[in-house]
């Protein structure tokens, strides 16, 4: 690695560090981090803080402490080159006299995609590529993910105790993971887009699921698979601010005409309770999960963290639509009446068992954190 190959990944790094500062408030655009450096200093920084503020590129140009003229740009993403709710940073780079930008990696969205390069070296700006690629990838995996497959990144999360329960026969999980597993749990959440859970889990728990954490974050989208419309109106997080999104079949119950009128009229209810009811396609008599995650991405939505029963995650498994699942084992005993992590019929011989990679193990308090990710974009 030569020289200047050091200094490009140094303040590259730094940006990237920029970048993550935006982690919880980005939603629903990408984490970017930028760098200016004028004669071996660093002159100027910023990161984009929230969608319709400036982005990374003009924070650190009003940011410098001295004229940029002549300046290298270090950016974990393309440049911008078109108007959307703020002007083209590229524009601004032009304006701001910068004669090298680094970027980390292309902009994923194939509308966009290199016409940023491509205005830069058309101005006279020398451009490189691929500067800690791999890290920025990880920052934005939910962004390029919706951008080049129409779908967003989803991870779900599991807690079991060291004979892969979740919970007791009788229901009981409170809670079998440590303050400190709960704690991280909370920032998984911050830094998602949207919580998913069934109905089940609404029906058994009434949660919340918002993120607590210290930090300023853009609450993530709440998102209730419901197939039969089963969502009681006085549930907790139809009284939360921000979205809830109720997920139903279509064509349910058509045969019988009290029924449909019945369930036009709990349809109504949960939108007069301040939830957003979607009916989209059924499989099988339930919610085709593909169908769902496609009309996730249509909202906007980076980041999917799952948090839900054995049934949904065995579903989830069995049409492989996780990219990432993150365990958390508890150093206890909860009995082999306990409930499992997956429901998973059919699966009669060990060839037929699902084998992993664990790509990161981490203690937290008593417990282990585990993740195993499955995402061939990072």
């Amino acid at each position: 690695m030569s020289a200047q190959d050091q200094l490009d990944a140094f303040y590259m790094a730094r940006a990237i560090y920029l970048a993550k500062k935006g982690l919880y408030t980005t939603d629903p655009n990408p984490r970017v981090g930028c760098v200016l450096v004028k004669d071996g200093r660093i002159i100027g920084e910023g990161w984009h803080k929230r969608a319709g503020l400036a982005h990374a590129e003009v924070e650190a140009i009003n940011n410098a402490i001295e004229n940029t003229e002549g300046a290298t740009a270090y950016v974990t993403l393309e440049p911008c080159s078109h108007y959307g709710r703020t002007p083209p940073c590229c524009e601004t780079l032009v304006k701001a006299g910068i004669k090298r930008m680094v970027a980390a990696m292309q902009d994923p969205n194939p509308k966009v995609a290199g016409r940023g390069f491509a205005y830069l070296k058309a101005a006279g700006i020398e451009v490189s590529c691929g500067v800690l690629e791999e890290d920025a990838r990880v920052l934005n995996r939910g962004f390029i993910l919706r951008m080049t497959e129409n779908r967003p990144f989803v991870h779900s999360k599991l807690a079991m105790s060291l004979d892969g329960r979740t919970a007791m026969a009788s229901g009981e999980s409170q809670w079998i993971t440590s303050p400190e597993s709960r704690a991280d749990v909370q920032r998984l959440r911050a830094e998602s887009s949207a919580i998913l859970t069934g109905i089940n889990t609404v029906l058994a728990d009434d949660p919340a699921l918002t993120a607590r954490i210290d930090n300023e974050v853009v609450q993530p989208i709440r998102v209730v698979l419901d197939s039969s419309l089963k969502m009681p109106t006085n549930a907790k997080m139809l009284g939360l601010t921000g979205r809830t999104i109720i997920l139903t079949c279509k064509h349910l119950n058509t045969v019988r005409p009290e029924l449909v009128e019945g369930r036009k009229n709990k349809l109504q209810k949960l939108q007069n309770a301040g939830a957003e009811v979607y009916q989209l396609p059924a499989k099988q008599g339930r919610l085709d999960l593909v169908e769902v995650l496609t009309f996730l991405a249509g909202q906007e939505i980076n980041e999917v963290l799952v948090e839900t029963g054995a049934i949904l995650n065995g579903g989830l498994l069995q049409a492989n639509l996780v990219d990432e699942w993150v365990i958390y084992m508890a150093p206890k005993i909860l009995g082999d009446q306990g409930r499992g992590l997956f429901h998973l019929p059919g699966l009669d011989k060990l060839a037929d068992c699902n084998e992993f990679k664990i790509t990161d193990v981490r203690q937290f308090g008593k417990d282990l954190k585990f993740t195993v990710n499955l995402c061939s974009i990072i």
